[in-house]
């Protein structure tokens, strides 16, 4: 499996968790779920001051002054609107966004998350990442499992610097899907490409499985992602 099939992945399961409403992507990995998500069900809110994001633009169309937070090419759909970056800041502040879904550094059990800088590397910038993760009313991170190095982002307690405390809602990434309720990590979602004993070795973060899990195949959503994105 390709890193973008992966990536693609994430995203789309990502878009199966939200419902209609106004919802801020974060950059990378939670810039694709425009992709996934029927038009009209969902207002997606990017923070540089656009409200109305569509899908990516197809390939050789892409216009250069149409870019989101993160500097990629974006599309726009017929109601959408522009503004600028103190507006924008003030619908995040002010609790107006319903969710975003997020990349991650790291994110612990209770639901903190550090997503802006690795000690001793140069850093990342928070960003608009906090005023996000406060302000939202629900917080999703989506990201691969593991590093590139093949650590666990998913842990007991984050050893990076936080952006937020407490309140990540899910984690989605190629192999699990997991909920923070009441304070504790449950494990709702599960690929059978993997097995529990292999999930829990690249898990350092305790959780239970809960009483809605279940198994899903992961190859089969991708087999009915679009081709032509994934190629």
């Amino acid at each position: 499996m390709t890193d973008l099939n992966i990536k693609r992945y994430i995203a789309w399961r990502s878009a199966q968790e939200l419902q209609a409403g106004v919802v801020n992507l974060g950059i990378g990995i939670p810039t694709l779920v425009a992709d996934y998500l029927p038009r009209g069900l969902v207002t997606i809110h990017s923070e540089n001051g656009i409200l109305g994001v569509g899908p990516s633009p197809v390939s050789g169309e892409e216009d250069a002054d149409l870019v989101n937070a993160g500097k990629a090419p974006v599309t726009i759909l017929p109601h959408s609107s522009f503004f600028d970056s103190s507006l924008s800041f003030a619908m995040m502040r002010g609790g107006h966004i319903d969710a975003t879904v997020i990349g991650a550094l790291q994110v612990a059990e209770n639901g903190d998350i550090a997503s802006w800088a690795i000690p001793g590397k140069d850093v990342l910038g928070v960003g608009g990442a906090m005023d996000l993760v406060v302000g939202a009313k629900r917080v999703i991170v989506a990201t691969t499992h593991l590093t590139p190095k093949g650590e666990a982002k998913i842990l007991s307690r984050c050893t990076y610097p936080l952006t937020a405390k407490k309140r990540v809602d899910t984690i989605i990434t190629e192999y699990a899907v997991f909920k923070i309720r009441q304070g504790k990590l449950y494990l709702v979602e599960k690929v059978e490409e993997i097995s529990f004993d292999e999930l829990k070795k690249i898990t350092e973060a305790s959780y239970k499985i809960a009483e809605d899990f279940k198994s899903v195949v992961r190859e089969s959503a991708i087999d009915n992602l679009k081709g032509e994105i994934l190629n």
